[in-house]
């Protein structure tokens, strides 16, 4: 099975900056915010499904919160195709629970790849691309292999990859070895990122061989590899909650990255709406009815299509109407919204909110 391609998506999230529309029953990830009639997750398993040569080889790491919707959302997806974490441990414990699983399978030559389901690809032909020259990489050499993003504006919400010494070609495009990762800088050590031409944004999307990539957790993350080959996913509740990038990615020798360009956006909060949809010929991003006067720069959604928005003199909010919700922020602050769900979550009148 040396050649065969197991892409597998990271479902797990809460989508919590997407208040009040991503809800715990309802996360982001089930939405549609692109303008299509396509959730995240099943337009994230679109553009795999050919990768995969079809649905047996697709996999989905998800909570146990949201199973149910998974199955829903993809029901061709085979049943064994779906793993289910009954706690959330961040992306380590998935990537190791998952690429183990795998490997079982289909032996250590198995490619793996690991995608969010919350991200917008622009192109999908150079998307596919890119990750044939990664699947290249892959195969032929000990390599976990990352998609770095041609940055386009100084972005202090993206962690970013240096590349060091290239190493080949592949699929037409050069792979380098990775020198450092950096988790997000301020907006001076950004614009200095960028004027170097060496840096890219972590996508957070990975391939690597299943034997690979075991390998290294044997080395850099035995206290989330070791539990889970001693014990089985029973254990998976006490692994340590880390980040596949903190607990192997920021140690392995064997981190290599592609620098690619196929319009990407890591869909995680509301102003990405405005970087998706804004045009030229309007002054706000309108999702719902709204009558605007002496308003700029606002992203405006409603949920029910009977309920009309009205402002005035507003500049540069975001404005979300969702059942029983009313979310009035400005875009500067969006990242707060996770801020005010700890209030929710603390006083009882409030928890159908969440």
């Amino acid at each position: 099975m040396s050649n065969v391609f197991f892409p597998v998506i990271l479902a797990g999230g809460k989508g919590e900056r997407f208040w009040p529309l991503s809800r715990l029953n309802r996360p982001k990830q089930f939405l549609c915010l692109d303008g299509t009639d396509r959730s995240l997750l099943q337009a994230t398993a679109d553009r795999l499904l050919d990768l995969a040569n079809g649905w047996d080889n697709l996999w989905v790491i998800t909570s146990s919160l949201i199973a149910q919707g998974v199955r829903e959302q993809l029901p061709e997806l085979p049943s064994n195709n779906l793993l289910v974490e009954l706690q959330g441990r961040d992306t380590a414990a998935a990537v190791a629970w998952t690429s183990l699983e795998i490997q079982k399978r289909y032996g250590d030559d198995a490619i793996i790849g690991f995608f969010p389901a919350d991200h917008w690809i622009a192109d999908q032909k150079v998307f596919a691309h890119t990750l044939n020259a990664a699947s290249q990489l892959a195969a032929t050499t000990d390599a976990i292999v990352t998609l770095g993003i041609k940055p386009t504006f100084p972005s202090t919400g993206y962690g970013y990859i240096e590349q060091g010494e290239k190493m080949g070609i592949f699929n037409d495009l050069p792979a380098y070895h990775v020198n450092r990762f950096t988790e997000k800088p301020n907006r001076e050590t950004a614009e200095t990122f960028l004027s170097t031409g060496r840096f890219s944004w972590n996508s957070g999307m990975f391939v690597f061989r299943a034997g690979v990539v075991l390998k290294e957790l044997r080395i850099h993350a035995p206290e989330i590899i070791e539990p889970l080959e001693q014990n089985g996913a029973g254990i998976y509740p006490q692994l340590p909650k880390k980040s596949i990038d903190y607990a192997l990615m920021e140690k392995t020798d064997l981190a290599y990255v592609l620098p690619v360009e196929f319009g990407w956006d890591d869909l995680g909060d509301w102003n990405a709406i405005e970087r998706l949809l804004k045009t030229a010929d309007s002054p706000n991003v309108e999702l719902g009815t709204h009558v605007g006067l002496d308003t700029k720069g606002a992203i405006v959604y409603a949920s029910n299509e009977d309920d009309v928005i009205v402002t005035i003199g507003m500049d540069d909010v975001v404005i979300v109407r969702d059942r029983n919700v009313t979310l009035v922020v400005k875009k500067d602050r969006t990242q707060e919204i996770k801020e005010v769900l700890k209030i929710i979550q603390g006083d009882s009148r409030f928890k159908e909110l969440l």
